[in-house]
């Protein structure tokens, strides 16, 4: 996957460990990426799999 394009983006509220980037400028997709590791591999998921995602982390479900 061709990920050239994409503006990577790390949250505010990130420290500078176990961090992550994404990119969400990309036509119907969105990327991860380890921040320590940005020329390894990035996990891509559908806009649709990403929205469900944040919607569940909003609503708590992954809290411990």
């Amino acid at each position: 996957m061709d990920l050239t394009g994409a503006r990577w983006r790390k949250s505010t509220r990130s420290g500078s460990d176990n961090c992550v980037e994404v990119a969400d400028n990309l036509p119907g997709m969105v990327a991860v990426r380890d921040t320590k590791d940005r020329d390894g591999s990035a996990l891509v998921f559908t806009s649709g799999e990403w929205a469900a995602f944040i919607g569940a982390v909003k609503d708590g479900e992954f809290d411990l």
